[in-house]
């Protein structure tokens, strides 16, 4: 196995899916993206596809184009893209994993299949190994978040004893609010210098105190709508059913953007907004 660059930790940027007002994907905006979240926020490490990024709503042949266009375009400027390949079929998620690796990502990541759900821990990495045996040389890190799949296995059940069924296993992207799991999860694997990124911004400073080792948020109506606002950048509106932000929220936030100076200093042409209206 080919070893990550570096530990995946600090602040990583799960990234938002740009779309054009009639749902389709606005690859064009891709590279500026990239150029913003080095450049202006000095973040180098991304997640792609996951929850932020609509993953679920895209085809297969998105989720690829979406990945490609991010590899291409953060090459020599980001430090490490994830990729997230879950989804509720195995042959598509191998399919992913695959393509991750052809494409030189840095890394995988998997959720637990939703609607034909595992009902135990051994079932659940069975799954996982069969999903990281596809781009073996890759990193492998498990996307918990059992609020969205509805799969209530612990994650520090999850965690004993991986390595050995499957030893590109690198880390934990933790988004739920059991912080007694997450700290089981970080004391129980000191040894083993997994990256524990948690994803529920609401407790971030409590995770970090508790062992997290970086920080991958989500959130997406109102993120694509406050992301167009500060950078400049039009991400447009979510695919249904998610519904775009409202026009009330947008001027509230452009509001407060405004009074802490957070506003980009690019002008926001009205059509950049017009599709939140």
């Amino acid at each position: 196995m080919a070893p990550p660059k570096k530990k995946l930790q600090g602040l990583v940027a799960a990234t938002i899916t740009p779309m054009t007002e009639h749902g389709e994907i606005n690859f064009s905006v891709i590279g500026q993206y990239v150029d913003y979240l080095v450049e202006e926020q000095g973040v180098k490490n991304i997640f792609v596809n996951g929850t932020t990024g609509e993953g679920l709503s895209l085809s297969v042949s998105e989720r690829r184009q979406v990945a490609e266009e991010w590899v291409a375009k953060g090459r020599n400027k980001l430090d490490q893209v994830v990729i997230h390949v879950g989804a509720l079929s195995l042959k598509d998620s191998q399919e992913l994993a695959r393509h991750a690796a052809e494409i030189g990502a840095d890394g995988i990541a998997v959720i637990a299949p939703f609607f034909l759900k595992p009902t135990n821990k051994d079932i659940l990495i069975n799954f996982l190994k069969e999903v990281a045996t596809a781009a073996p040389a890759l990193p492998f890190y498990y996307y918990h978040i059992p609020a969205l799949t509805g799969v209530k296995i612990r994650a520090e059940e999850l965690l004993d004893g991986i390595q050995d069924k499957i030893p590109t296993f690198q880390g934990l992207k933790f988004s739920d609010t059991d912080l007694l799991d997450f700290g089981q999860c970080v004391d129980q694997n000191r040894q083993q210098q997994f990256a524990f990124l948690f994803g529920v911004d609401e407790q971030l400073l409590s995770a970090l105190v508790m062992g997290a080792t970086g920080a991958v948020g989500f959130g997406v109506s109102q993120t694509k709508a406050i992301m167009t606002l500060v950078s400049g950048i039009p991400m447009g509106p979510p695919r249904p059913p998610l519904q775009k932000a409202s026009r009330e929220f947008i001027d509230d936030a452009k509001a407060k953007l405004k009074s802490l100076d957070f506003l980009s200093s690019t002008d926001l042409k009205d059509g950049n907004l017009e599709s939140y209206s």
